[in-house]
């Protein structure tokens, strides 16, 4: 049996509906073709309908259809809630406090149960998930995790700028940008390839790969290049001490 190094991410966008599950997804049948047991996960989703006897999210449901590990719902998604907003406005309407405590324990059990692990954020890096005394957002998730973070570019108007700033942000909090992806949202996007160019010079961090516009994740798996994640994980893992 191939004993591989333990392998985990998390995805941020530079904003709502740039395609994080779509790039996420695709992460997964990467490292299913490269032979990991994955699990994705959304450790918070908003908008949700009654479907089967359960709630269900779309983004949830790609995430574990992509997953090559079959996993319990709640430990890819702690915090699932129904109104399609911004989570903490969705949790106070639920009366649910999104707290650090249950995102962690379902990670670490995904980690036990995987080789890799896909973590997705929701909306942009900073979108709070907290209105309470205690406030925190998709950021201190990010921090909480530790983990690589891959950056998915959407391809539209105003993607340098959202791209940069959110570059920024990342390494602000001391985080490892392991990598881009670029990914096409817009087909009708006057010069996508001349912005795309400028982010590979503005952006000093490593493109995994572009995804084209509606490319299904398993075909576009193949367009991925996970060297880079795969020497952040192992950097981290030597900085920490668990290398083998």
């Amino acid at each position: 049996m191939t004993v591989r190094q333990p392998f985990a991410c998390f995805v941020t966008g530079t904003d709502t509906g740039v395609g994080k599950t779509h790039a996420s997804a695709t992460l997964l049948h990467a490292l299913n073709a490269a032979g990991y047991r994955t699990a994705g996960m959304k450790p918070v989703a908003s908008g949700s309908d009654w479907r089967d006897g359960h709630w269900h999210n779309d983004d949830v449901a790609q995430l574990r259809a992509a997953s090559s590990v079959t996993v319990p719902l709640g430990h890819t998604c702690p915090f699932l809630l129904r109104t399609p907003c911004s989570p903490h406005l969705a949790a106070a309407q639920e009366g649910v406090r999104i707290t650090r405590a249950p995102i962690r324990e379902a990670f670490d059990a995904l980690r036990r149960q995987a080789e890799a692990v896909v973590v997705e954020g929701v909306g942009g890096f900073h979108v709070p998930l907290d209105v309470g005394a205690v406030r925190w957002s998709t950021a201190d998730l990010a921090d909480m995790l530790g983990l690589p973070v891959v950056m998915v570019a959407g391809i539209r108007l105003g993607c340098l700028n959202h791209a940069v700033l959110t570059a920024q942000a990342i390494r602000a909090r001391g985080l490892n940008l392991a990598g881009w992806i670029a990914n096409r949202v817009d087909p009708d996007m006057l010069l996508a390839d001349e912005n795309i160019a400028t982010l590979h010079a503005a952006l000093d961090a490593p493109c995994l790969g572009e995804l084209p516009w509606q490319l299904e994740p398993a075909a576009a798996a193949a367009r991925l290049d996970l060297s880079p994640l795969f020497a952040a994980n192992q950097y981290q893992a030597e900085a920490s001490g668990l290398a083998a």
